[in-house]
């Protein structure tokens, strides 16, 4: 059973999850109450699916970039649990959770994440030599001047608000293409699945895992 951790933006999850079955997923908003909202959703799950931290077989962390005390809580949590039991460690770019459930249709393209004072996170991903890469770090911007300077066809997915996504779609009618809604937020299940992928191809566990910021706490 792998457990996933993400705490790196307003928006939270957990999930339990094994190469066949998510046994628990949550999702909510903590309106920056993340010290006090992840342990008792954390315990709460795993009482209900009756799994001990001792039995778990990896734990996954979205180690960033994102808030500054989101971020490290997650890592602090994911860390005080995997040391002590040595379970393996796996750390997962906040960005790459956003991106990877639209990784099967042609256009490149951009995660987001909000970054407080009208900023973005922003990454962009596409196919190489049948590869699904990060084509382009994450950076801090704004809507306005993804407008002055997108070139090209691309689909967005992430934390973009309503008005914002319009906004958008009006100034780059042929460029702008936004995900669903439904569709766009991170699961935790997702960020499960990239971390069972990313333990598989490593030798060890990531124990020195750090928190990665963009941004100033």
């Amino acid at each position: 059973m792998i457990l996933a951790i993400d705490t790196a933006t307003s928006f939270a999850g957990l999930a339990l999850y094994d190469s066949d079955t998510v046994w628990g997923e949550e999702i909510w908003y903590t309106n920056r109450n993340h010290t006090v909202e992840l342990l008792p959703r954390l315990n709460r799950m795993l009482n209900t699916i009756s799994v001990s931290v001792s039995k778990l077989e990896c734990i996954v962390v979205s180690h960033g970039p994102g808030s500054y005390t989101g971020v490290r809580i997650a890592v602090a949590v994911a860390k005080g649990l995997a040391l002590p039991h040595q379970i393996p460690l796996v750390g997962v770019s906040t960005l790459d959770i956003t991106a990877y459930p639209h990784k099967n249709q042609p256009l490149p393209v951009y995660a987001m994440a909000q970054a407080g004072r009208k900023r973005h996170l922003i990454a962009r991903y596409q196919w190489h030599d049948d590869v699904w890469i990060q084509t382009i770090s994450p950076f801090l911007t704004t809507i306005s001047d993804v407008v002055v300077h997108l070139t090209e066809p691309i689909l967005i997915a992430g934390e973009i608000t309503a008005k914002e996504a319009n906004y958008l779609q009006e100034k780059l009618p042929d460029f702008v293409h936004v995900v669903n809604p439904i569709h766009r937020i991170r699961r935790p299940s997702i960020l499960a699945e990239i971390g069972m992928t990313k333990l598989n191809n490593q030798s060890k566990s990531d124990n020195n895992l750090e928190p990665v910021y963009l941004n100033s706490p």
